[in-house]
C-alpha cells in the first residue's frame, strides 16, 4: 500500500511514494511466549500448501493470480513508456539511507518494501489483500508448522551494476536491516537466524510454531548490495550503512538516482536494463521515463503549484472544503485537470486525536473517555468537511475485521478470559461515540465529561479545569507539522476550553515533527494511524504493545502498556483459522475502543483523485488498492514517435 502514514493532518497517500506494502512494521517477542517443544503441530493437511514451492502467497486464502501468471487484470501490458511523471514533497530531505533513525530519506526511498530504488523478496499485491508475488525470490515454501521459511532466488535477478543478487546479499540485509532500525528489529523479531541451504536458497529459522504470518512476511525484506556497502566511494573512502548519505547508492530496482538538489529536488530514471521487466508484477507498470519530485514548505504551496500544472501532475486530494469548492480554477474549467473518485477496498485505519499515555494526565481512562465525549463530529464535518465523511469508529473500518454490536461466541473465546482486565463494558454495552446531532447533545455531552474529570480528581477554580489536590491546570498541547493543521485542531481546542481545559497549539516543521514523534515528545496529535490489513498479525505488536511503548521509532504512538492487549495480539499473531483470527482482531479492536486510547475523527471509502489530462490510464483500477499510478502513462509517451513498450 501506501508509504509510512502521514502523522498531522497530511494525509495525502501519496502511492508513488514507495512499493505496495500492507503489514507494517512490527512483531515484538510474543506476550506468552510459545515453547517450540510443546506447540501444537499443525499436519499438512491442516496447513493449506506446506512444503510446496509457491511463487504466489495469500494469507487469506487461493490468489486468483496462479503461479506463471503474465500481469495483473487492471493493467494495459501495452502501455507505452516514457514521459515524465512530476510530483509535489513536502519538507526537505538530506539522506539516501532509509534503514537508519538518523536523517531524512529523500522521496522514493522506501520506509518499507523496496520504493524505487530495491526489490524485495516477495511483493505485496494491490489487487488483493494479504496477497504476495515472487520478485527477487522465485518461490518460497514453509513446513507444516511454519517454524521456518525458504527462498529461491530468481537466478535473473541483478544489481544495477550487473552482478547477481546472492543469497549473501539475503542473509546481510536481514542481519544488518534488524540492527540498523528499531521497526525491522521488531517485525523480525522472532526470526532467529537466515542460512544458506542451497545455491539459491537461503532458509529463515523461527523461534515459535504455529505463527502462520511469519514464512509471508519474510517476503517484505529489502535486500541490499552487500557488496557495494562493504565497498569504497568514488574517493576511496569505506561505505557505512550506519550513517546517512547523499551518494546515490546501488539499487536492483525499476528506477535510479539521476539528478537531485539536496532539500528542495530530486529526479530519478527509468532504468533500460532492469532485470525485472518481465516480471508479471512489472509488466503494465513504471511506464515513467522519469519521475520529477519538487519539494514545497507545506500544503498551501503545493496546492498553488499543481495549480500552475508542470511541477504536480496528480494529487490525492484529502481536504474536502478544497475538493468541494476550490477545483473551479481555469485548468479545471478547460479540461486540462480532470477530477474521479475512486472505490477504497483497503481496511480504513483509525484516523483520530492520538493521546500520550506516557504523561501522568492521560492514564486515567476516566479523563480519556472525558476527552472523547467532548469532541464534536458532527459540527465539523458541517462547518468544515461539507457533509463529506463519515465518523472513525473502529480501528479496522471498512472490512469485516471492525467490532459490531455485542460481542459473540468467537470473540469471548478471547475476551473472556481477560475479564476483570478489560473494561466490563466491553462485555455488556455496544461501543457508541457521541452523536451531536441534536442540538442539547452538546450541554449533555460537556456535563458527562466533567464529571468524569471531579470522578478522576479534577475541579473548576473560576474558569479553569485543575487538579483538587495540587492546583495545577488540566493542559493540552496539540502538536502539527502544517499549517493547515490548524483548521482542525481548533475547534476541538474550543470545545476542550468550553470545559476550562487550557489548549495550545504548536505547528513546527516537518523535520522538528519528525523528529519529535520518533522520541513520543507530543501530548496530542491528530493524525492518520499505520496503515492496516485484511490478515493483521505481527505488525499489531508494533502497534499496541508493552514493549513497543518504550522503543523510540515504533508505531505505539499512544504509549499503551496493556497486558490483555498484548494478549490479544497474540491471540491474533497464533490464530491458526480465518475464523479465529477474524475473532480475535475484532476483540481487540473493541479492548481499543473501551480504554478510549484516542479521540476518533472521520474517515471516508473512497479516494479523491485530481490530475493533469497528460496522464493516461487503464480503464480498471486494482480492486483492493483502489489506485495504482505506476499503472499510468504519459500522454506524450503514448504519441511519441517510436515510443516503447513495456
Amino acid at each position: 500500500m501506501p508509504s509510512t502514514p502521514s502523522t498531522g493532518f497530511r494525509l495525502t497517500r501519496r502511492l508513488v511514494l514507495s512499493a505496495f506494502g500492507f503489514c507494517l512494521l512490527g512483531c515484538q517477542p510474543s506476550f506468552a511466549q510459545e515453547d517450540k517443544a510443546t506447540a501444537t503441530e499443525a499436519s499438512s493437511s491442516e496447513t493449506p500448501h506446506a512444503q510446496e514451492w509457491l511463487s504466489t502467497k495469500s494469507l487469506i486464502g487461493d490468489s486468483k493470480y496462479q503461479d506463471g501468471f503474465e500481469h495483473y487484470d487492471y493493467v494495459n501490458p501495452d502501455a507505452p513508456v516514457g514521459g515524465t511523471l512530476n510530483s509535489a514533497a513536502l519538507g526537505s530531505f538530506d539522506s539516501f539511507n532509509p534503514f537508519i533513525v538518523r536523517g531524512t530519506p529523500a522521496a522514493g526511498l522506501p520506509n518499507f518494501g523496496g520504493g524505487y530504488l530495491y526489490d524485495t523478496l516477495f511483493e505485496q499485491s494491490p489487487d488483493e489483500p494479504s496477497t504476495s508475488h515472487g520478485m527477487i525470490a522465485e518461490a518460497m515454501r514453509y513446513p507444516a508448522d511454519y517454524s521456518s521459511a525458504t527462498y529461491r532466488l530468481n537466478p535473473n535477478a541483478k544489481w544495477h551494476d550487473g552482478e547477481p543478487i546472492t543469497v549473501e546479499d539475503v542473509i546481510w540485509s536481514f542481519n544488518r536491516l534488524k540492527e540498523l532500525h528499531p521497526q525491522w528489529n521488531a517485525y523480525y523479531r522472532n526470526v532467529e537466524k537466515a542460512e544458506k541451504t542451497g545455491e539459491r536458497e537461503v532458509t529463515f529459522t523461527f523461534d515459535q510454531t504455529g505463527n502462520r504470518e511469519l514464512p509471508h512476511i519474510i517476503g517484505d525484506l529489502t535486500i541490499l548490495p552487500k557488496h557495494y556497502w562493504e565497498g569504497t566511494d568514488a574517493s576511496g573512502k569505506p561505505r557505512d550503512i550506519t550513517q546517512p548519505t547523499l551518494e546515490p547508492p546501488l539499487g536492483s530496482g525499476p528506477y535510479k538516482i539521476k539528478i537531485f538538489q539536496p532539500g528542495a529536488s530530486i529526479t530519478w530514471e527509468r532504468v533500460p536494463d532492469y532485470w525485472g521487466w518481465d516480471q508479471p508484477t512489472r509488466v503494465g507498470r513504471y511506464n515513467y521515463g522519469t519521475l520529477n519530485f519538487t519539494y514545497f514548505r507545506d500544503q498551501n504551496a503545493a496546492w498553488e503549484a499543481f495549480k500552475k500544472g508542470g511541477i504536480d501532475d496528480y494529487r490525492v486530494e484529502n481536504i474536502s472544503r478544497r475538493w468541494a469548492t476550490e477545483y473551479d480554477f481555469p485548468a479545471v474549467k478547460s479540461g486540462q485537470v480532470k477530477q474521479m473518485t475512486v472505490p477504497d477496498g483497503n481496511v480504513v485505519s483509525m484516523q483520530a486525536y492520538v493521546i500520550n499515555l506516557r504523561l501522568p494526565k492521560f492514564q486515567d481512562r476516566r479523563v480519556r473517555e472525558a476527552l472523547t465525549l467532548i469532541y464534536n463530529f458532527q459540527e465539523m464535518n458541517r462547518t468544515l468537511f461539507y457533509g463529506l465523511y463519515e465518523r472513525q469508529q473502529s480501528y479496522f473500518q471498512n472490512s469485516e475485521l471492525a467490532a459490531k454490536g455485542l460481542p459473540n461466541k468467537g470473540e469471548l473465546k478471547f475476551l473472556e478470559p481477560l475479564r476483570g482486565k478489560i473494561p466490563e463494558e466491553v462485555f455488556t454495552e455496544e461501543f457508541t461515540l457521541p452523536d451531536y446531532s441534536d442540538p442539547a447533545a452538546a450541554r449533555n455531552y460537556l456535563r458527562q465529561a466533567f464529571e468524569l474529570f471531579k470522578e478522576a480528581g479534577y475541579e473548576r477554580r473560576g474558569t479553569k479545569l485543575v487538579n483538587a489536590e495540587t492546583g495545577e491546570p488540566f493542559s493540552i498541547e496539540m502538536l502539527g507539522d502544517d499549517p493547515t493543521d490548524s483548521r482542525v485542531l481548533e475547534p476541538y481546542a474550543r470545545d476542550l476550553q468550553r470545559l476550562g481545559i487550557t489548549t495550545n497549539i504548536r505547528i513546527v516543521d516537518s523535520n522538528q515533527f519528525t523528529e519529535r514523534m520518533r522520541n513520543f515528545d507530543f501530548e496530542m496529535i491528530g493524525m492518520k494511524m499505520y496503515p492496516q490489513s485484511m490478515s493483521p498479525g505481527n505488525e499489531q505488536r508494533d502497534f499496541w504493545s508493552s514493549q513497543a511503548a518504550d522503543s523510540p521509532g515504533s508505531r505505539n504512538f499512544s504509549g499503551i502498556k496493556n497486558p490483555a492487549i498484548d494478549q490479544l495480539i497474540d491471540d491474533i499473531v497464533y490464530a491458526k483459522t480465518r475464523e479465529d483470527l477474524v475473532a480475535a482482531t475484532r476483540a481487540l479492536d473493541r479492548v481499543l475502543q473501551w480504554e478510549y486510547y484516542v479521540v476518533p475523527q472521520w474517515y471516508k471509502a473512497e479516494d479523491w483523485i485530481a490530475y493533469w489530462d497528460k496522464l493516461q490510464m487503464p480503464d480498471d483500477h486494482p480492486d483492493y488498492a483502489g489506485l495504482d499510478p505506476f499503472s499510468w502513462w504519459t500522454r506524450d509517451a503514448e504519441t511519441a514517435e517510436g515510443a516503447s513498450t513495456n
